[in-house]
């Protein structure tokens, strides 16, 4: 379960009406209305305690 940062409402990774990936962090939104509200206040919302690390995944180079 993942916190909406805007109202507080908790839902499901696969419920989320999107996800929003910034500086290292995703957020999971519920509805357009808290997808609007975050993008126009990244400051207040997209903070790092409000979403998900985002595990990077390491680049496999391949030779030929």
């Amino acid at each position: 379960m993942f916190k909406d940062p805007v109202c507080g409402k908790r839902i499901n990774r696969g419920k989320a009406h999107v996800v929003i990936e910034h500086e290292g962090y995703r957020f999971f939104l519920c509805c357009p209305r808290c997808q609007t509200e975050f993008e126009h206040n990244l400051q207040l919302y997209a903070r790092p305690e409000l979403g998900q690390k985002v595990k990077k995944t390491p680049v496999q180079l391949h030779r030929y």
